[in-house]
């Protein structure tokens, strides 16, 4: 039997959909994966009048007399920048708070973020920003505490600041609603309240507490997650904003 023959017509059908199926796999193939992304609390420094990622944990960071540190709660992945809304001057901060020898001035900026961020759609504190004054050694974790900020804390990572979120920690959001991915606008600070006289800033443990729970995510968030987000300045940022009890 002689095999069918098949007309130049049909040829050029079948090797444009043979064409049109190896683009298409091409493309599923190269198509990027979609950046992981938290909902976490994120430490800054003012640097050069713009916030940057803290480059240690608070517990790590002795801020110098002079500096200003900044918290965010956001929704975020390793390709985003969710700092503090607002940026304040140290002086605007600090100017009529005292300090005595042996002392230091920062300034403090806490962001809780916005309703689009919060797991329930909860609004959130409003943005507030103060100067403390604490002993020369005290590092950021310190001057959360001097400015009567409570933490919540699970195995290191700061999980709230405030009583702000209610529940979780550094989970994972997938996918990001549309809301959260959206721009950030600017905040303005009402006049900071100055500390009148220098804090100690004692010990942080009676001022934050350790939920103690613990989950399968943790070793996936603090090792695996963080060598496919190594270099992201988003998770760079849930990984520095580790609290008080971090080694």
């Amino acid at each position: 039997m002689k095999p069918a023959r098949i007309s130049p017509l049909a040829r050029v059908h079948r090797a444009a959909i043979t064409l049109f199926l190896v683009i298409l796999a091409g493309g599923v193939l190269a198509a990027p994966a979609q950046a992981a992304a938290y909902r976490y609390w994120g430490y800054f420094q003012l640097t050069n009048g713009a916030w940057a990622f803290a480059p240690t944990g608070p517990a790590q960071t002795v801020p110098k007399d002079g500096s200003v540190e900044g918290w965010r709660f956001a929704v975020a992945d390793e390709n985003s920048t969710r700092t503090p809304r607002a940026t304040p001057t140290f002086d605007s901060l600090c100017a009529s708070t005292q300090v005595k020898a042996g002392t230091k001035r920062v300034g403090l900026v806490i962001d809780y973020g916005r309703t689009a961020d919060a797991t329930d759609g909860a609004t959130p504190p409003a943005l507030r920003a103060t100067c403390v004054a604490v002993p020369e050694k005290a590092t950021g974790s310190d001057v959360l505490v001097a400015a009567g900020t409570t933490l919540r804390l699970n195995k290191g990572l700061t999980c709230a600041l405030d009583g702000w979120p209610a529940t979780g920690c550094g989970e994972e959001v997938k996918p990001v609603p549309a809301a959260a991915a959206s721009p950030d606008t600017t905040v303005t600070i009402p006049a900071p309240t100055p500390s009148a006289a220098a804090n100690p800033a004692g010990p942080t443990s009676g001022t934050s507490t350790d939920d103690g729970s613990s989950g399968s995510s943790w070793p996936v968030l603090g090792g695996l997650a963080a060598v496919v987000l190594v270099g992201g300045l988003g998770f760079a940022a849930w990984r520095r904003g580790r609290g008080t009890s971090e080694d």
